[in-house]
Parts: structure tokens; C-alpha cells; sequence
């Protein structure tokens, strides 16, 4: 018990050290689990007894996170990426496979050597590459979703992977022959010793078990510990769903994330989706965590010391050629610019499934120790450098953003007293009420999809980088009365601000904010005046709220304009002890200051309902008399 708590505190401390580190120098939070393990591994020792064990437990972080990806994907869905999964799923594993074979046995190998060899390094990592693509909010891209669609044809691979590899067996090895000898190491399985129909009879009947029972069990149950009232036991009932479909998967000799996966898709369309999603979620980010740094701690160090350069130059090598076979498919497939970059760069690494792959086949005699340990530190070392390769698509990616030819700006040919520039959902709100009242704008934007939807529309949009001020220039800047600033690009507004007032001081200047330290930078720039982007509609929220909960909507209103008139002197006052630069947290004079004006408003408005209320019983009672 000591030691299991030991290594728990050793495994939490790293994870709380090092990713928030890792986070803040923008390298991920997976490459801060793999950096923690490797320092509580190899380099110091720490926790590498602990290693193997815990790493089969972290494999449920696997498990529990394709269970939630099914969730969130209906099988309507599904079937709509069916082209994906079997066409560019099954080409990179094919050609991934074949260019590995022919290099393996061009260094001398057998061909069944190679074959096992290319067949696992085909693999990619599903836990790294979903987590930091959910992190980076890229999974619903293009380039998002046929990444998983490979990642999920290459998990369903890995059946057919594992029982072809037996077949390649060269000479049983010892540790093979004492799996097969030995009852101590036998596990427990539902197909041992039935023939091939039977096999296949127990396999289809147990994924037809998880269909009918994510279809016609789980909502009963659900409804049976509803019953309940306890919170517990919502979260016992879905952590039984994930391990129980894990567990029967395992028995049957498939893949337990596959099953868990099948699972989530067949309960995406129910009503207790969420709360699966929301009880699940904690658990899948420790598991997967742990699951990260168990890989970190598993890098044999003292083996890649040994010839540090030899296997570095083999694991670039590995992910260069599976990112020419992904680059190939990638244009083969429609994918452009970054979506390319990401398809390509994010799945050059082998995966998880590959220790799995590399231990059995080490068991059946496929491959030689020594191969065996080399794959093992290949397959990590890939996996610690694919962060990397995720920060290269992010530099990438700006890089051609940068370099991308702007369109050519329009001639502006009309100028009107008043120019919005921005229609955004913003800027088109503010063009039409003007508009509507009868008054002629200049509606300038950068976009120019943007351009030609307002076109479309009928409203006339020039297309221009609305930050330069010769756009500005020509749209009438020096005689113009009005400039509106709805632009969602907080340093830009602030530079349009300060340019437009050096053009024409005269020039009244209306701008949108992101939130008050953005307003104050408004109005250090020359702003006359700044609306901050959600404040409005949230006091009309709060009216509705207070209209609902018992105050008359004469009293609710008064309410929304006393708060608003304090909170433009909160600005103005709070204006003069903020400090650019200086987090307003860090500020102790802004803290004070802010606390002591809440205050304020709390009393004026207390006061003003106390006042309310004693003038609406002071005329109730002269209406009374009046009756009398």
C-alpha cells in the first residue's frame, strides 16, 4: 500500500510540475506528461520500477477517450466518412506498410521481419494526436477529421495485425513457448480452443451485444439509478459501461478501445450523452496523462545512449517517410495549405499500439530481441518528438499566413460623413441601423468572403486592409464626421484609433472593445467613445433576470441604468490607475479601488428600490384615501 501511494504522489507531482511549465512556454501538455516521465524514468530512476504496471492501467485513458469521440459522433455520421476511413485509411496503412517493408529489407532482414515491422510502425498515436488536437481546437478541421479518420482505420488494423502475426513466426522463442506452456500466465478468453466459426460466431455476438445494449439497456438503467439521487452513481454507472465493453472486448480478442468507440457512436443520439461526457471527462485526462508519462519513463536511455545517433537518425527517417506517404495521400485527397501540413506533420509518428504490436511479436518469434528493443525506442522517441512536429505546423502555418497575397484593395469611388469599419456581426448591426434611419455609410472590410456575402446582400463593401491608414484616406477619413471601429482585432482598433485622430483630430471615434483593459488602451489612444463588445446585451440579461425574479419592469429598467451610469465612472475613474502592461491582478491601487466602487454600485442600487418601493406604498395609500 505504501509503495502504491509512493508511486502516486511521484507520478501526480510530476504531472503538476511540469505541464503547467510546458503549457506556459506554449509546448503542450503532452509533451509536458512525456518530459515528466522521462525525468522520473530514465534519468533519475525514480518511479521506473512502477513503469510497466501502471502503464497498462493508463491504457484506459485510450479507451475512455475514443468512448468519448463516439459520442460525439452519430452513426449517420459515420457512415459519412465511410470513403475516408476505407480509402485514405486503408492507403496509408498499405503504402506506410510497403515503404517500410522494402527499407527493412533493404538493411537485410527477412521478409517476415520486415513485414511485422512495417505493419507496426504504420501505426500513429492516437492519445497524442486526438489530445493535442482537441487542445488546439483543430479537430473539426479538414485536416482534423481525416486525421481521424486514419487514426481510426489504424485502430480497427490492429486485429487483423494481431492475428497475422503469428503467421510470420520464424522459431518460437522461449518467452513464446512459455506463454503457451505456462497456466500462470494464461489469461481468461471466450474464443481459446473454439474453431474458426465459433471464433467468429463469439466475436459478432459480443459486438452485437454492445448494440443492443447501448440501444435498449442503457436508458432504463440510466432511468433505475436516477432513482437514486446520487451523484456517485451516475459516475460508477458510466465508468461500468467504458470498462465493462473494455472488458468484453479483451475476452473476445478485440481491440477494448474499438468496442468503447462502437459504444459512444451508438449512444451519441441519447439524451444521457452529456452526462456520460461530463462524468467520463476527468477520469480520460488523468488516465491519459499517466498513460503519457508511462511512455515518457519507458524510453530505454541507457539503451539509446549506447548509439544515440543511430537511432535518432532512424526515428527522422521513420516519420520522414511516413510524411512523404502522407503528404502524397493528403493532395491525393483535397487537402490544402494547412490542413495538409496538419494531416501530414501530425501522424509521422508511430503509436501506442505499437508496444502492443512489438511485445507479441517478440513472444511468437517474429522479431529478435535486439530488434525488438530498437523498434521500442524508435516507436518512443517518435511519439516525445510529435508535439514537436505540432509546433512546426503551428510556425508553418503563420508563416503562410503571413505570405498570403492579399487580395487588391477596391477603389473607393463614393465617401459619405460616416465609415464603419468591420462588417462582422458587429459592424452589419451598426451599418444597418444607420442605414435604416437614412444615413449613407463607407463600409470598409479585410475579408473578402465577407465582402461578397455583403454584396450578395445588396449592402456596397470595399474590400481593403482596413488597418492601413491610405484605405482610410481614401474612404473620406479627413472629412469625415463619424468613424465606427468594429473590428474583432484588439491591437488593430487601437492602431486605427490612433492613426485616424493624428489624420483628423476632429473626427468622432466610436470603437469596439474585447473588455475593460482593451477600453482602456481605446481611451489612451484617443477614443470618444468605446462599447465593450458583450456589455450591452448582458445588461439587457440582467433586466430580463430582475423583471423575473419579482421587481416590476419600471424598477428592473431603473436598474440596468443606474449599473450602466456607475460603471462609465467605474471606467473613467478606474482609467487613471490602470498601468499598461501591468495585469490588472498584479495592480493592488486598481484591486482596491474596483472592490470599493462595487460596493457603491450595490448601495445605489439597494437605495434606489428601497426609494421605489416607499414612493409605490405612498401612492397606494393616496389611492386608498381617494376611495374612501
Amino acid at each position: 500500500m505504501e509503495s502504491f501511494l509512493l508511486d502516486a504522489t511521484i507520478y501526480l507531482a510530476a504531472a503538476v510540475i511540469a505541464v503547467p511549465i510546458a503549457a506556459r512556454l506554449g509546448l503542450g501538455s503532452v509533451l509536458g506528461y512525456l518530459l515528466a516521465g522521462l525525468v522520473i524514468g530514465p534519468i533519475t530512476g525514480i518511479a521506473s520500477s512502477a513503469t510497466a504496471d501502471l502503464q497498462h492501467f493508463a491504457e484506459f485513458g485510450v479507451v475512455m477517450m475514443l468512448f468519448l469521440i463516439g459520442l460525439e459522433l452519430e452513426p449517420r455520421t459515420l457512415w459519412a466518412m465511410r470513403h475516408r476511413l476505407m480509402g485514405l485509411g486503408g492507403l496509408q496503412i498499405l503504402l506506410t506498410t510497403g515503404v517500410i517493408f522494402v527499407a527493412v529489407m533493404a538493411l537485410g532482414q527477412g521478409w517476415q521481419t520486415s513485414l511485422a515491422v512495417g505493419m507496426t510502425l504504420a501505426l500513429s498515436s492516437t492519445a497524442i494526436v486526438l489530445q493535442t488536437l482537441s487542445e488546439k481546437g483543430l479537430i473539426q478541421t479538414a485536416g482534423g477529421r481525416s486525421t481521424f479518420s486514419v487514426l481510426l482505420t489504424q485502430d480497427i488494423a490492429v486485429i487483423p495485425m494481431l492475428a497475422l502475426l503469428p503467421l510470420l513466426a520464424i522459431a518460437p522463442t522461449e518467452a513464446a513457448d512459455t506463454l503457451k506452456h505456462s497456466g500462470e500466465t494464461a489469461t481468461f478468453s471466450l474464443v481459446e480452443g473454439l474453431p474458426g466459426w465459433g471464433v467468429t460466431l463469439v466475436t459478432l455476438g459480443a459486438v452485437a451485444a454492445v448494440i443492443f445494449g447501448g440501444r435498449y439497456l442503457i436508458r432504463p438503467l440510466f432511468r433505475y439509478i436516477d432513482s437514486a439521487r446520487l451523484r456517485e452513481m451516475y459516475t460508477a454507472f458510466a465508468l461500468l459501461i467504458v470498462v465493462g465493453i473494455a472488458v468484453l472486448m479483451d475476452l473476445v480478442g478485440l481491440s477494448p478501445a474499438l468496442g468503447t468507440f462502437l459504444a459512444g457512436v451508438i449512444l451519441a443520439g441519447s439524451e444521457f450523452r452529456h452526462e456520460l461526457e461530463t462524468d467520463i471527462q476527468p477520469f480520460k485526462g488523468l488516465l491519459l496523462g499517466l498513460f503519457f508519462i508511462t511512455v515518457g519513463a519507458g524510453i530505454d536511455l541507457v539503451g539509446f545512449l549506447a548509439d544515440p545517433l543511430r537511432l535518432l537518425a532512424l526515428t527522422l527517417l521513420l516519420m520522414a517517410g511516413k510524411a512523404a506517404v502522407l503528404a502524397i495521400l493528403g493532395r491525393a485527397f483535397g487537402l490544402r495549405r494547412r490542413d495538409h501540413w496538419l494531416f501530414t506533420l501530425g501522424l509521422a509518428q508511430a503509436g501506442e499500439f505499437g508496444f502492443v504490436l512489438i511485445t507479441f511479436a517478440l513472444q511468437q518469434g517474429v522479431v529478435t530481441e535486439p530488434i525488438g528493443a530498437d523498434l521500442l525506442t524508435i516507436i518512443a522517441l517518435s511519439m516525445l518528438l510529435t508535439p514537436l512536429a505540432f509546433i512546426a505546423h503551428d510556425l508553418l502555418s503563420r508563416r503562410r499566413q503571413e505570405r498570403t497575397e492579399v487580395p487588391e484593395a477596391d477603389e473607393i469611388d463614393e465617401q459619405h460623413r460616416i465609415i464603419i469599419v468591420g462588417s462582422g456581426r458587429f459592424g452589419q448591426v451598426v451599418n444597418r441601423l444607420v442605414r435604416s434611419a437614412g444615413f449613407e455609410t463607407t463600409l470598409l472590410d479585410h475579408d473578402l468572403k465577407r465582402v461578397q456575402f455583403m454584396r450578395r446582400l445588396g449592402v456596397k463593401t470595399f474590400l481593403g486592409d482596413t488597418t492601413r491608414i491610405d484605405l482610410l484616406r481614401a474612404a473620406g477619413l479627413a472629412t469625415a464626421k463619424i468613424l465606427v471601429i468594429a473590428i474583432n482585432n484588439p491591437e488593430g482598433a487601437v492602431n486605427i484609433v490612433r492613426q485616424a485622430k493624428r489624420m483628423n483630430p476632429d473626427v468622432l471615434v466610436i470603437v469596439r472593445a474585447r473588455d475593460r483593459a482593451h477600453t482602456y488602451e481605446l481611451l489612451q489612444a484617443g477614443a470618444d467613445h468605446v462599447v465593450r463588445e458583450l456589455f450591452d446585451s448582458s445588461l439587457r440579461v440582467g433586466r430580463y433576470v430582475l423583471e423575473n425574479v419579482g421587481l416590476s419592469e419600471y424598477e428592473a429598467a431603473q436598474a440596468e441604468k443606474i449599473f450602466y451610469q456607475h460603471d462609465r465612472h467605474t471606467i473613467r475613474e478606474l482609467r487613471e490607475l490602470w498601468k499598461p502592461g501591468v495585469p490588472t491582478s498584479e495592480n493592488q491601487a486598481y484591486l482596491d479601488r474596483a472592490v470599493q466602487l462595487e460596493h457603491d454600485i450595490q448601495s445605489a442600487l439597494l437605495t434606489q428600490l428601497m426609494t421605489d418601493d416607499a414612493l409605490e406604498r405612498e401612492q397606494a395609500a393616496r389611492d386608498a384615501e381617494g376611495d374612501t
